[in-house]
């Protein structure tokens, strides 16, 4: 494991020392906690915007489903009749 030397702003310190006592655990385990759920976090935000990208650039292309069949898939979901979902046609 590596060491990482960082400033924080009183405040932050002062929570982050609450929050570790609380949790009868290390100011070092709370801050590595956190860093790893800000990690994962901004990992699936930038997968949602290549999807979202990829989506796009599928849509410019003309790959679109028609709204009513994507009604009528959403309608089916529950029931004994669900259906798959649509794909385009191209």
């Amino acid at each position: 494991m590596s060491v990482t030397t960082v400033r924080l702003k009183a405040e932050v310190e002062q929570h982050l020392e609450v929050i570790a006592g609380r949790l009868h655990r290390s100011k070092g385990w709370v801050i590595n906690q956190a860093l790893s759920e800000y990690i994962e976090k901004q990992q699936r935000e930038q997968e949602r915007w290549q999807q979202t990208l990829e989506a796009m650039e599928s849509a410019a292309q003309g790959k679109v489903v028609d709204a009513s069949e994507v009604h009528g898939w959403l309608n089916s979901w529950g029931t004994e009749n669900e259906q798959d979902a649509p794909r385009s046609g191209k």
